[in-house]
């Protein structure tokens, strides 16, 4: 049984469905990260469905060092832990740890200190894998060598040997555990990582030799690391169509709704960014007609809701005015962080959902077009 359906097309756009074991995704679609088991701005699950949010990311790294995986699989998993009944993606760790100046990185794992405490730890592709199964999740990424953005072929081409082998690592230990015959809504599902910075050769090498390996789905990752959006199109252009077309296809902490947009026309399916949240955090709430900066004088009298268009909790069914979100940062209330926090989760998932739509009608570019002229006019 396949886990992926493609529905609909519109040239490289595609609108389908991914089966996990705790239901079906609907995509494209967009992925809150709750990286530490909880969205930041106080954000429950209740609120988080509220948004229409159908899947959220939980962070190997951080939930490893606390509260540790042990005490969540105590707790029967990540989702009951945090009380999210919905699937979740759990990424290996690997970005973070990679990020991190302390480490060695050897082609066995990585030797790193905790940003805590300094204490030192020892990841590789089994104990990435051992982690995300305790944490229970539905989506696993594979471990991963992610480079930094330095214009360094040899250094990405080492990455990108590390992170086949360790792709093959991950995939031994996870089938280990889970018979590779069962149908993938029920079991995890186990996605590749395809690295190689924007060398293209690199890139074409990483694509090769990790979807001739048994993963339920591809990402694209090493990107949105510092290279300018031009150059991830260009990427992402390049790569999509190459990667396999009955099986998800995944961009990895990418990006604003423009990136979004784009890369969709561009054949990806899923993404995931901490953008939305953390720039509600700091007074930005995304909509139609571009960014609102709610801080900023002239919306001091505002009447008007954030968005008209968007029927979510902070705009249709409380209609919290621009003029009180402003006063709520203005003089520092938490509340204020918490409902722009939702209201851009809000907008990202009408945003998917719009997407789909004009997908399904096959109008998808001339859409596209008309919403970033949209967003430029403000």
């Amino acid at each position: 049984m396949k886990n992926f359906k493609i529905q609909a097309t519109d040239k490289q756009a595609r609108a389908g469905i991914l089966k996990t074991r705790r239901g079906d995704i609907q995509t494209p679609v967009f992925m809150p990260p709750a990286t530490r088991g909880a969205i930041k701005a106080a954000i429950s699950p209740e609120d988080l469905t509220q948004t229409g949010t159908q899947i959220c990311l939980g962070n190997t790294y951080h939930l490893y060092l606390r509260p540790g995986e042990k005490i969540i699989s105590q707790h029967g998993g990540l989702h009951n832990f945090m009380k999210w009944d919905k699937p979740i993606l759990t990424d290996s760790g690997g970005f973070q740890v990679f990020s991190i100046k302390s480490k060695k990185i050897t082609d066995d794992g990585v030797f790193f200190r905790s940003h805590i405490d300094g204490s030192e730890f020892f990841i590789n592709a089994e104990k990435s894998m051992q982690i995300q199964h305790d944490l229970g999740s539905d989506i696993l990424m594979a471990w991963d060598e992610c480079p930094p953005n330095v214009p360094n072929w040899h250094k990405i081409k080492k990455a990108v040997d590390r992170t086949t082998q360790w792709g093959k690592e991950s995939l031994e230990y996870h089938f280990s555990k889970f018979d590779q015959k069962l149908a993938p809504d029920k079991r995890p599902q186990l996605f590749g990582i395809i690295q190689g910075g924007c060398f293209d050769d690199l890139r074409q090498q990483s694509l090769q030799e990790l979807t001739a390996l048994p993963f339920d789905g591809y990402a694209l990752g090493g990107l949105a690391v510092g290279e300018a959006p031009k150059q991830m199109y260009e990427v992402v252009g390049r790569m999509a169509p190459q990667m396999p077309e009955q099986k998800p296809r995944y961009l990895m902490g990418v990006g604003t709704p423009t990136d979004l947009l784009e890369n969709i026309e561009r054949g990806i399916d899923m993404f995931d960014c901490v953008l939305p949240m953390r720039n509600a955090r700091h007074g930005t709430a995304y909509t139609w007609d571009g960014p609102v900066r709610i801080q900023n004088a002239k919306y001091k009298t505002d009447e008007n809701v954030l968005e008209k268009e968007l029927e979510d909790y902070v705009n249709k069914e409380k209609q919290y005015s621009r003029a009180y979100l402003h006063h709520l940062f203005r003089v520092g209330e938490d509340l204020g962080k918490r409902l722009l926090t939702m209201h851009n989760i809000a907008f990202y998932q009408d945003l998917m959902s719009k997407a789909r739509t004009e997908i399904e009608r096959g109008n998808y570019s001339q859409w596209k077009t008309d919403v970033l002229e949209r967003f430029e006019k403000k």
